[in-house]
């Protein structure tokens, strides 16, 4: 796995724990019952971004580190998932005959 593949990898990874994360403990301007005029009610009141991305990066990080390990050692391939074999060898767009 090259460098780039694995930044990206961490990048993916890094980005879905936060959307999961996002929305977990929100307290909204309708919860607080202080709506502010011109936002939404669903507009939450604080949104502690910095320790929701410190949050992030402690569970992205381990599992980004157990992904990039089966990459790596290839315990799961792409072979693993040729469920009507097109890639393989013996596919017939593969015989050169």
């Amino acid at each position: 796995m090259a460098i780039t593949s694995a930044f990206v990898l961490l990048s993916v990874i890094w980005f879905m724990v936060f959307f999961i994360v996002l929305p977990i403990r929100l307290t909204t301007q309708d919860d607080a019952g202080d709506v502010v005029h011109g936002t939404p009610r669903s507009a939450p009141t604080d949104p502690m971004l910095k320790r929701r991305a410190l949050i992030v990066t402690a569970i992205a990080l381990p599992l980004w580190a157990v992904v990039c390990a089966i990459i790596v050692t290839e315990t799961i391939t792409v072979d693993d998932f040729d469920l009507f074999k097109r890639f393989g060898p013996e596919s017939g767009a593969a015989q050169t005959d």
